[in-house]
């Protein structure tokens, strides 16, 4: 018999246990339990706080290549882009990849005597 602190879940069946109950019970199971693991798949394992410390880890390192772009010489080899941090992918779905928006081109700069005609 299938029993879990004392629940037989057979008591369904046998009309003791009603089915909201059920659901209730099943909804409110551990994370580490053998049936979220088969529905959720590894995400499971990722609370919300892990799924924060990533994001914040790919923003870090978004910010930082952004600096490292703005604070180089035009003339030097630019950084490749940061790779985001891989999240798990649920039990049933396909893994859309993450990345990050591309950089939009710059517009030219304007010429000295452009920006001198503006100030006048």
């Amino acid at each position: 018999m299938l029993r879990h602190f004392g629940l037989d879940l057979l008591d369904w069946h046998r009309g003791r246990l009603t089915s909201r109950r059920l659901a209730l019970l099943i909804r409110h199971l551990p994370r580490d339990s053998a049936t979220v693991r088969a529905t959720e798949g590894e995400a499971a394992e990722w609370s919300v706080t892990d799924y924060l410390l990533a994001a914040v880890v790919d923003h870090l390192a978004a910010a930082n290549w952004m600096f490292s772009l703005v604070n180089s010489d035009g003339e030097s080899e630019q950084p490749d882009m940061p790779e985001p941090v891989p999240r798990p992918v649920r039990a049933g779905t396909a893994a859309e990849p993450r990345s990050f928006p591309a950089p939009e081109s710059p517009e030219p700069l304007p010429a000295p005597h452009e920006l001198s005609s503006f100030f006048r």
